[in-house]
Formats: C-alpha cells, sequence, structure tokens
C-alpha cells in the first residue's frame, strides 16, 4: 500500500451516476479501516443523502444543476479550490469537469485508473487478453487504486449505507401496511433503467408477478421511474415507484429477501444493505466493473457475439434487445425459488 499521501484528509470528487457513488461510499469506508482517512465529499446534491451517518465523511458538498451550469462552473469550482485549500483531492470521476478542478486544486491530486481506452478496446475487438485485464479489478478496486499500490479485495471494498434504527422501524411499519402486519420480506422488482435498452421487457416483468402471485411469493416495485412503465399498476399497493427517497429506498431494500434488476443503481444499493441480488446483464457486460460481488448475488445473462454493445447500455441494435428479451421469465422465477430466503416459498 502507498505510504506517501500527502494529507490526512481530502475531498473526494464522484458527482454521478447512482450506482458510481453508491460504489464510492465503500471505498471511503475502507480508506478509513485502512489509513485512518476521513473525507469531504463532492457529490450531485440528489445523492447527498446517502452518506448520513458514514464515518468516512467528515462533510457532503451537494452540487447542485444550478452550481454546474457552464456559466457557473468556474466559479463554483474556484470557490471550492479556495475553500479547501491544503486538503488532498481524490478524482473518482475522470471527466472534464474533475479534471478542470484538479488544475484549480490548492493541494495533493489523486486520480483512480479509469480504463477507458482499455474498455473501448476491448468493445470493438473482444480480446481475451483485455478481457481478463478489465475483469481483474471491478470499478470500487479501481477506485481504490487512487490511494493503493495494489487493488483490495473486492469483498472489502463493499457498498456502505448506515441506516438508523427509526429509518429502518418506519420502513417495517409500511412494509406491514402493504403485506397486512405480517412482516414479510418480499422480493423487490426494480424494472427501471437509465438507458432503455438495459430495461427487461415490460410483458416479461408482468408475466413474472403473475407468477410470484401464483406462487404466493410476496413482491414490490420500486425505483424511479416513468409510471406508464405498468400502466394497469397506478394505484396497485404493490407499487412503490417514485414513492420513496433514496434513503427509504434503502431501508425497504434491508427488509426485503431479494432485489431483482438490471445493470442499475440499485442494485448497488441492495449490496450497501446486505440484499441478495438477482442482476439481468444484457447490453453491459462483467468488464465494466459493475457486476455485484456478494456472496449471494447472481447474474443472469446469455453469451452472444453482441455484447458488449456500448460502454452504457445506450448503444447498439434496436430498444428491445436480445440479449434482455431472451432472458425468460421461467429463467428468473427459476432463480427466485432457488435462492430467494425468507421468502415463505
Amino acid at each position: 500500500m502507498r505510504s506517501d499521501n500527502k494529507f490526512s484528509t481530502a475531498l473526494v470528487y464522484r458527482l454521478s451516476s447512482l450506482g458510481d457513488v453508491t460504489l464510492a461510499s465503500g471505498v471511503l469506508d475502507y480508506w478509513l479501516r485502512r489509513h485512518g482517512l476521513r473525507f469531504v465529499l463532492l457529490t450531485a446534491l440528489r445523492y447527498a443523502e446517502l452518506f448520513e451517518h458514514h464515518p468516512a465523511v467528515l462533510e457532503v458538498v451537494g452540487a447542485s444543476a444550478q452550481d454546474l451550469r457552464p456559466r457557473a462552473i468556474a466559479a463554483y469550482f474556484q470557490n471550492m479550490a479556495a475553500r479547501f485549500a491544503g486538503l488532498g483531492f481524490i478524482d473518482l470521476h475522470g471527466s472534464l469537469r474533475s479534471r478542470f478542478l484538479g488544475l484549480l486544486w490548492r493541494g495533493p491530486v489523486r486520480r483512480y485508473p479509469k480504463l477507458s481506452v482499455q474498455r473501448r478496446i476491448f468493445m470493438h475487438t473482444r480480446s481475451p487478453r483485455m478481457s481478463a485485464g478489465l475483469c481483474a479489478v471491478n470499478v470500487a478496486q479501481r477506485y481504490a487504486l487512487a490511494l493503493e499500490s495494489a487493488a483490495p479485495e473486492a469483498s472489502l471494498l463493499a457498498p456502505k449505507i448506515y441506516l438508523t434504527l427509526g429509518e429502518m422501524e418506519k420502513a417495517a411499519c409500511r412494509l406491514d401496511g402493504i403485506f397486512g402486519g405480517s412482516r414479510v420480506r418480499p422480493v423487490a422488482l426494480h424494472p427501471y433503467a437509465t438507458h432503455s435498452r438495459k430495461a427487461w421487457p415490460a410483458e416479461h416483468w408482468q408475466k413474472l408477478m403473475l407468477m410470484l402471485d401464483r406462487e404466493h411469493i410476496p413482491w414490490l416495485v420500486v425505483g424511479q421511474g416513468k409510471m406508464d412503465f405498468l400502466p394497469e399498476m397506478a394505484g396497485d399497493r404493490h407499487n412503490l415507484t417514485n414513492a420513496t427517497s433514496l434513503r427509504e429506498l434503502c431501508a425497504l431494500l434491508a427488509q426485503s429477501a431479494l432485489l431483482i434488476t438490471g445493470d442499475s443503481g440499485p442494485m448497488h444499493l441492495a449490496a450497501a444493505v446486505k440484499l441478495p441480488v438477482l442482476a439481468l446483464f444484457g447490453p453491459t457486460t462483467r468488464e465494466w466493473g459493475f457486476y455485484p460481488t456478494g456472496t449471494r448475488d447472481r447474474v443472469l445473462e446469455l453469451s452472444l457475439p453482441c455484447r458488449p454493445c456500448s460502454l452504457h447500455g445506450a448503444g447498439g441494435g434496436g430498444k428491445d434487445c436480445p440479449c434482455m428479451r431472451g432472458i425468460t421469465p421461467e429463467q428468473v422465477f427459476a432463480e427466485v425459488v432457488r435462492g430467494a430466503p425468507g421468502c415463505n416459498i
């Protein structure tokens, strides 16, 4: 491990997206345990609540959309550099904006290996050698290399969300209201995706719900998305779409039996509260570094020559990608029956 860090406190920069920010939480926790470091975190305002009560975080600076406007960002970053002068700067984003702030910074700067070139080469060549190098370190391990000389074990970097007893009890009461006060641990379903090609088809979700109902397995829809994704569910007691804050979502996940989702931010929130995940992967692959790593996590995917088709699941063919459509509700249901603890199956 490196021992030449010239700071005892640093500002960590990771603005977005939800999954990337959540993965940073475990790395900060590791650096506290390994090096005794605590941090100021600069992230998007909408993600700031995830770091409440985090022992490695001294302060969260939430950047708003107004702060990051082209006409405002230079002054905003100059203010950040002046306010936190003397602190280290750890860039866990690797964007043009974060590099601009690094140029203004009045203290030591560390960056992580983003592996952007390697990922693009692999996407176009499918080189086994490139694949092995990318699969050797996931995104959290890559973040850790900003301070470490060698990547820690992935299990040491699991994301961390620190919920209070009050938040947990509130979520339990909410579940009691939905399921009749029986303290059920439901299967959480997250049907939404930032990029439509990473979404499992709506009719597959609907069929899965019917299969769960037939076997009396409780389920709940969570996440942020368009309410017309499952139009017949409008007002349904199972549907908490757009009805929770991020911390409320984490508390609900902490009391669920399993999360079924695509390659998404909530997949990493589940890991942060030790909830097993059944992840459905299509346009993106293990090489990108976002696969769930929990001992009880599972991934369903198809071996197709077109995968991966883009860096973020936004490219490739038509909206209904065969890599996602080809994962059947029957396959997913079989995995639920095989490994969803506490579902009273």
